[in-house]
Formats: C-alpha cells, structure tokens, sequence
C-alpha cells in the first residue's frame, strides 16, 4: 500500500510539474448548503509553452461537508475557452501530437480535469482540449476551443512544430 500511495504521488508530481499554474478568476454559487455551497468555478491559465495564448476553464465545485474536507467527488462538467493575447511565440519546438499543458486535481486521488494542446498545420490552429480522467476508468466528457495563428501587431506567430 505504501508502494502504490508513493507512485501516485511521483505521478502527480511529474505531470504537475510540467503545466501550466492557474490563477483564480472566481467562483458563482449554484447551490445552497449548509457548511459550503456548490460552485462553478473558473480558473486562468498561460500555455506554458506558448507564448501569447490564455485558457479559461469553468469547473463544477461540490460543496458540503465532503466538499470541504476534499473528499467530495466533482462533477465532470467543465468548459474551455482560450484566446491569443499577444505575439504567438513557442518557447521550444512544439510537439504536433498531443502534449499535456494543465492538469487539475477534481478529487483527492481518484479523478482530474487535463487541457492538452493539439497542432492543426492544416488550418494553422492550435486545439486545446480539455477532459475529466479516472484513474479507474476515462471519461467521454470533454470540451475544446481553437486559437487561429495570427499576427499580432504586425508580429507574425513564431511557432516550430515538430512531429
């Protein structure tokens, strides 16, 4: 048991350590409980490989005792919505098949949402996709937003994608 908690932790800590941090824009009370209300929430977050591009992704958050307590299992109702806000530039060559960009816990082991990121050379489109993961079992719950390459200021996007 000690083993499997210590693998989960080194999992979490390698996919985290490689994604983007998320800045809290706010939360609207759906629901009314007695101890913590059920929200929807929506956090901010930079492509942290990307320059020039910002995601907003909307949660459901139980409230209540468990919720508190973190113990509560969230929904997997979620929204995205990523837009360019200055010059696209890659950091480092970026990878045309999927490459995981946010990863946020939804409940204490079992369950998280993960944006990754897609290339799509032909319509010159980065693909943001977002879905709810199991460790049990995958979820068909999932939602996308496009950014087209564009100039920003006369600055072409500078963005080497690589196989």
């Amino acid at each position: 048991m000690k083993h499997l908690f210590a693998f989960i932790v080194l999992a979490a800590a390698s996919i985290l350590g490689n994604t983007a941090h998320a800045a809290e824009v706010g939360c609207v009370s759906t629901t009314w409980r007695v101890l913590n209300n059920d929200k929807v929430c929506v956090q901010s977050f930079k492509d942290p490989g990307v320059d020039g591009v910002v995601c907003h992704v909307s949660y459901a958050q139980t409230g209540g005792i468990s919720g508190a307590l973190g113990f509560a299992e969230d929904p997997s109702r979620f929204s995205i919505a990523c837009r360019q806000v200055g010059p696209i530039q890659g950091k480092k060559p970026v990878r045309q098949a999927e490459e995981n960009v946010f990863t946020q816990r939804m409940s204490f082991l079992f369950k998280g949402l993960n944006v990754s990121r897609l290339v799509d050379q032909e319509n010159n489109s980065l693909v943001y996709l977002v879905v709810s993961e199991k460790v049990i079992e995958g979820s068909p719950f999932n939602a996308i937003s496009s950014v087209p390459l564009m100039p920003w200021n006369d600055q072409p996007p500078r963005l080497d994608v690589k196989k």
